[in-house]
């Protein structure tokens, strides 16, 4: 057995092999530290397209894609290994990702690692053909069946903010389905990824080449994918700039692409709500894992009748949240993963004062933070939803709070964005709370709390914010292909 953390670097896994990289290896920084934690495998462009290869030969040469009890029992040892190596792998999530410990019992890590047991039920039960009514089109009397198939080579792309949850809600649906996978995971995460890739190798029958993990410093290896006509399929996640990117060269081989992107999400406080729990909940919610969630609402929508309540119930729950050490139990808000990505949280925050902004609670780096990426939990008051804060994704723990006149005007503020990833309606009057709901054009809501997350639930966006679902059922079926089969009946 691999040590998941080695010394000299983690692997690539092309063609059921752990190989070393051709371009090295890069660092790993821990974001809580800024300090040096270790290197992992550099792939260059041969690399890639030696997996791609791999994959495509597993997929047309196996009977992969024609063995579904297989395929579920292989899925079940990944989900088996991975829990049994669940302590190593949640010390590499804390320290590479910066993710609060504890989240690790949940979505960072053992929630989605039980989520593939969904994926390999779902391979065994799903109905993979179809029988239709017999119709007589043109008078021919004639007997169809629906065919449901693997779509063939899948390229993942992923990000580095979950990087378990999303590898995992992209692996576990795509092999289900019977494709042949090659991860590309985001260059500050790769020991997760490659985590995972050793353990496929050395725990389960997972056939050479069905699996492939290719970690880079270099984002261009991983665009390959989108432009490499062996691939059939590419499932990206990241920022909607670079969707837009992996679409237009997907588009030159005209193959299927699955995007989910960016989110400015609206938390609507209903006047009949309790103010206080709806805003503390608003100001929680923003402040997990330092606000690195695409799905997170960052725009907090109060009854200007209601708005100085609203307004001090908000800053003194975020006021009294912390940025510190993901390693402690009790934290909840960790570091953002990187120095960019703090230099570019606090060029927002300066951007809002420019911008007749008021930060009411935060705006600076917590003076115990050492040389870690961190950023105080930020409230924003002062701007309309015209403001750059209010309708770029800012990735961090900001939150700005915008004032509403009704029911239609919080409405025509939740839909005027770009994007339409998710949301919250806090409220007591079931039928208001109900066509709010109705009218936000979004791909998730929470009702009161209510959690829209789970293995058998869809989640993508409309807009802006994505083409498709991950998870569920639905997001099973993005990597399936329809055949229609007709015979004289």
């Amino acid at each position: 057995m691999s040590d998941l953390r080695p010394a000299d670097g983690t692997k690539l896994l092309i063609g059921g092999k752990l190989l070393e990289g051709s371009g090295g290896v890069f660092a790993t920084i821990n974001p809580a530290t800024g300090a040096h934690l270790g290197t992992a495998a550099d792939a260059t462009a041969d690399d890639m397209g030696a997996a791609i290869a791999a994959a495509r030969a597993a997929f047309d040469e196996t009977d992969w894609s024609t063995d579904p009890a297989f395929r579920a029992r292989c899925l079940r040892q990944l989900r088996d290994a991975m829990t049994e190596h669940v302590e190593e792998l949640r010390e590499i999530t804390i320290a590479e990702v910066g993710a609060p410990r504890m989240l690790t019992s949940g979505p960072h890590l053992e929630g989605p690692v039980a989520d593939l047991g969904f994926f390999a039920d779902l391979a065994e039960t799903y109905s993979w053909r179809t029988d239709l009514p017999i119709a007589e089109p043109m008078g021919l009397r004639t007997r169809r069946q629906l065919r449901r198939e693997a779509v063939g080579v899948v390229g993942a792309i992923t990000p580095w903010n979950f990087p378990h949850q999303i590898n995992l809600a992209k692996i576990g649906p795509a092999l289900a389905a019977g494709n042949a996978v090659v991860l590309k995971p985001a260059p500050d995460t790769p020991w997760c990824a490659a985590a995972l890739g050793t353990l496929a190798a050395e725990h389960t029958d997972i056939p050479p080449g069905v699996l492939n993990v290719v970690t880079s410093s270099d984002h261009q290896v991983g665009a390959l994918l989108s432009e490499d006509p062996r691939v059939d399929l590419v499932s990206f996640t990241g920022s909607t700039r670079t969707g837009k990117a992996v679409m237009a060269a997907a588009a030159n081989t005209i193959k299927k692409v699955f995007l989910e992107l960016g989110g400015k999400s609206a938390f609507v406080v209903l006047d009949d709500a309790d103010i206080k729990a709806a805003c503390s909940m608003a100001a929680f919610s923003v402040s997990v894992h330092a606000g690195q969630g695409c799905a997170l609402c960052t725009r907090l929508l109060v009854p200007r009748s209601r708005y100085e309540e609203a307004l001090a119930a908000t800053a003194k729950t975020l006021g009294g949240i912390r940025a510190g050490d993901p390693d402690d139990p009790r934290t909840v808000c960790g570091p953002l993963i990187s120095e960019r990505q703090r230099d570019r949280v606090e060029r927002y925050l300066a951007l809002a004062g420019k911008e007749g902004g008021e930060i009411v609670v935060g705006g600076g780096r917590p003076a115990d933070g050492g040389d870690g990426f961190f950023v105080e939990p930020t409230l924003i008051a002062g701007v309309s939803n015209a403001a750059t804060v209010a309708r770029e994704e800012i990735f961090g723990p900001v939150l700005v709070i915008l004032p509403y006149e009704d029911d239609d005007d919080a409405i025509r503020i939740a839909n005027d964005s770009p994007y339409g990833l998710s949301g919250a309606v806090w409220g007591t009057d079931p039928d208001r709370i109900d066509r709010v709901v109705s009218a936000i054009r979004t791909g998730t809501l929470g009702v009161n709390g209510g959690t829209w997350y789970a293995a058998d639930a869809p989640f993508g966006g409309y807009k802006q914010s994505g083409i498709g679902r991950e998870m569920g059922v639905a997001g099973f079926e993005e990597y399936l292909e329809t055949k229609l089969v007709a015979y004289p009946a």
